[in-house]
């Protein structure tokens, strides 16, 4: 049932990755771009996590967990830092789309 939920929360967050990548890809404003990049990147950390926490409980064992050490402590990085700056260039989304309409 754990590795069920594991492969969902997998599954989610490479799809809010996809989504946010083409809304990056899509937006014309550069502040929009940097703030959906923000978004893609915390779904990516939560990605690689997820996927630590799925290969620790799959496969158990001294270099596994190693290894599972290294992706969690990196996907943490990853979602706390583009947390930051998805909070940052939040502030000024709504302003910047005003600005050009």
């Amino acid at each position: 049932m754990l590795n069920l939920i594991f492969v969902f929360a997998i599954i989610i967050s490479f799809v809010f990755y996809f989504y946010f990548k083409t809304k990056q890809f899509r937006s014309p404003l550069p502040i929009a771009k940097n703030w959906y990049k923000s978004k893609a990147n915390v779904s990516f950390g939560a990605f690689i996590l997820v996927f630590g926490f799925n290969q620790a409980y799959l496969f158990p064992g001294l270099y596994t967990f190693i290894i599972v050490a290294i992706l969690v402590v990196l996907g943490i990085f990853v979602v706390i830092e583009n947390i930051k700056k998805v909070r940052h260039y939040g502030q000024f989304v709504d302003e910047e789309y005003r600005i050009n309409q």
